[in-house]
C-alpha cells in the first residue's frame, strides 16, 4: 500500500517536544530526556500510537519510547496528543531501526514491542523483517539481560519466520500464540493496535510471541 505523504510532516515534528531529534546525544544518559531513572520500553515501528500512548497512560512508571521512520504516519501520533494534558513518560524518535546502537547503550532498554511489521514477503528481503536475526543481534545489543521482545501480527508466514529466527538464535522464547485473542492466559491485559482492531474485526487471528534475551 502506497504511504500517503503528509505536507510538512517533518517540519511538524521538529516543533514536537515529544518527539527527540538528536537522540545520539542521550544514548547512555536517557535519564535526561524523562527526567527520571524508570525503565524503557520501546516500540519499533509504532505507526499512529495508539498501542504505546495506551500503554503510556495506564503505566506512568514506564518511560516509552516509540520509534518510527515515516514522518508521515509519526505525525498522525503526534497529533493525538494535541489538546490533552502532558504525557511525561513517552517520547517518539523519526529514525529508523537500523540505528539503535547509536541512540542506546548496551542494556538500556528492558522491552521491545514489534506490531504488525512489514512482512518483507520475498525471500530477497528477509533481512528487512524486524524479526530477522540482523535485528534480533541489534536488540541483543540494547536489551538489558533477561530483556523481552514482544511479537504480535496478523501475518502467519511472518510469524512462522519469526518462530524460527528465534529458535535458531540465542533467544529463549517465553510463550507463543496463534490466536491471542482465543487464548485467555496471553490476552490478559493485551493492548490492542490500530491494525490489530482492524484485523480482528474481520475475524483473523492474531498471532503473538514474547522471546527473551
Amino acid at each position: 500500500m502506497r504511504l500517503r505523504n503528509v505536507k510538512g510532516a517533518r517540519e511538524l515534528l521538529a516543533k514536537s517536544s515529544y518527539v527527540v531529534a538528536e537522540p545520539e546525544i542521550y544514548r547512555g544518559n536517557w535519564k535526561r530526556v524523562f527526567g527520571n531513572e524508570n525503565p524503557i520500553h520501546m516500540e519499533i515501528g509504532m505507526g499512529k500510537g495508539k498501542f504505546l500512548l495506551e500503554l503510556a497512560a495506564l503505566h506512568p512508571e514506564i518511560n516509552y519510547i516509540g520509534v518510527e521512520m515515516y514522518a508521515s504516519v509519526l505525525i498522525r501520533a503526534v497529533q493525538k496528543l494535541e489538546g490533552i494534558p502532558e504525557i511525561p513518560n513517552i517520547r517518539f524518535l523519526n529514525f529508523p531501526a537500523e540505528h539503535l546502537e547509536a541512540f542506546f547503550a548496551p542494556e538500556e532498554v528492558e522491552k521491545i514491542y514489534l506490531n504488525f511489521s512489514d512482512p518483507w514477503p520475498k525471500a530477497r528481503h528477509a533481512k528487512r523483517r524486524l524479526t530477522s536475526p540482523v535485528f534480533l543481534k541489534k536488540y541483543e545489543k540494547v536489551l538489558k539481560q533477561e530483556g523481552v521482545l514482544e511479537f504480535k501480527t496478523d501475518n502467519r508466514d511472518l510469524f512462522e519466520y519469526s518462530l524460527d529466527s528465534i529458535k535458531e538464535s540465542s533467544w529463549g522464547l517465553l510463550e507463543y500464540t496463534f490466536d491471542l485473542h482465543g487464548d485467555k492466559a496471553m490476552s490478559q491485559g493485551n493492548v490492542m493496535t490500530e491494525y490489530e482492531q482492524k484485523f480482528s474485526g474481520q475475524g483473523q487471528a492474531i498471532c503473538k510471541l514474547a522471546a527473551v534475551r
